[in-house]
C-alpha cells in the first residue's frame, strides 16, 4: 500500500508528472468542519489546481435512524456514483485535502480505501502546507464542472470496521482507542450527542496530539510511540471511535502512519449514546 501522507511539494511534483502524461492523480478538497463554514464558497475562493470538491454530509455519508450515528456510511452504489463524478477511475492516485487539520480529508482517505480504493494519500499539513510552500490556488468551479466522469469500481469492506457489539467486547482483549477531545471522553460536556461519556473500556487518544505545531502528522516512530503508550501493539486488536465517524478515522490515519492496522466503528459515541441500552462511563479511566 502507497504510503497515505504526501506533502506539497510531491503533489506538485505528481501533478506536473500527470500533466505530462504521466500516471493520473486526482485531487479532492474535502473542506468541512463541524458548525463551520461551507466547504463550497471556500472551494470556489481558492483550491488547489485541478481539485474537485467532495460533500462530506452528502457524498461521504448518508442520512439514516439516530441509532446509526450522525454520519453513517454511505451504501457502496452511491458511493461508486459519487466517485465516478468526481473522475476517479481505477488505478488512480487520489490525494484527499481540507483545512482542518486533515479530520475531514481523514474521513475521505479511510472511506476511499474501505470501498477499494487502491492508492489514497492525505496533504500532509492540510491546504495551508500547499500554500505555505508557494503553490498556487485555482478560483472558481471550472475544475468541477469540466470534470470527465470515471468508471472506478468499488464496493464495501476493504478496511476493517466495528458494530456496536464489537466495540462493546473489544476492550477485553485488544484497544479500543477515543478520539475525541479529553472533556467529551470524560463526560465533562457533551454538546451534540443525548448522553456524555465514553464507551465502556475505551482509552483516550485524542486526534490533537497526532499533529506537530504545524498540523503535519509525527513521524512514524513517534506515533507509534504514543499509540504503544496507549496499550497499542501488533498482536492486539485495536478500534477507533469518535463522535459520528468522522474524526476517528485521523486517529486510524495516524494509526496506519504508525504501522498498525485498526478497525473503525462507523457509527461511534453518536451511534452509542442514541441506544438507551448501551452503559456509559464517565471520568478519566477508562
Amino acid at each position: 500500500m502507497p504510503h497515505p501522507l504526501v506533502t506539497a511539494n510531491e503533489l506538485a511534483a505528481l501533478l506536473n508528472d500527470a500533466s505530462s502524461g504521466g500516471a493520473p492523480v486526482r485531487v479532492l478538497d474535502v473542506r468541512w468542519s463541524l458548525g463551520g463554514p461551507a466547504g463550497l464558497p471556500l472551494y470556489r475562493e481558492g483550491h488547489i489546481p485541478g481539485a474537485v470538491y467532495v460533500d462530506l454530509d452528502t457524498e461521504l455519508a448518508r442520512h439514516g435512524e439516530p441509532q446509526e450515528g450522525r454520519h453513517p456510511l454511505p451504501a457502496a452504489a452511491d458511493f461508486q456514483a459519487a466517485a465516478r463524478g468526481w473522475g476517479l477511475n481505477d488505478g488512480d492516485t487520489v490525494v484527499v485535502y481540507d483545512d482542518w487539520n486533515s479530520l475531514a480529508a481523514g474521513r475521505a482517505w479511510w472511506l476511499l480505501r474501505y470501498m477499494g480504493a487502491s492508492d489514497v494519500r492525505v496533504l500532509d499539513g492540510a491546504l495551508s502546507a500547499w500554500t505555505t510552500a508557494g503553490h498556487p490556488l485555482a478560483v472558481g468551479a471550472d475544475d468541477m464542472t469540466s470534470v470527465v466522469p470515471g468508471a472506478i469500481t468499488l464496493s464495501a469492506g476493504h478496511e476493517p470496521v466495528l458494530s456496536a457489539d464489537d466495540a462493546a467486547s473489544l476492550p477485553a482483549n485488544g484497544v479500543l482507542l477515543d478520539a475525541r477531545a479529553g472533556e467529551r471522553y470524560r463526560g465533562e460536556t457533551e454538546p451534540i450527542d443525548p448522553r456524555a461519556g465514553h464507551i465502556p473500556g475505551a482509552i483516550s487518544a485524542p486526534t490533537s496530539a497526532n499533529l506537530d505545531d504545524a498540523g503535519r502528522f509525527l513521524d512514524p516512530d513517534t506515533l507509534r510511540e504514543r499509540y504503544e503508550a496507549l496499550g497499542v501493539s501488533v498482536d492486539r486488536a485495536v478500534g477507533v471511535y469518535c463522535g459520528s465517524g468522522v474524526t476517528a478515522a485521523h486517529d486510524a490515519l495516524a494509526l496506519t502512519v504508525a504501522g498498525f492496522r485498526p478497525a473503525l466503528f462507523p457509527g461511534s459515541w453518536s451511534a452509542w449514546a442514541n441506544q438507551p441500552e448501551r452503559p456509559v462511563a464517565t471520568g478519566a479511566t477508562p
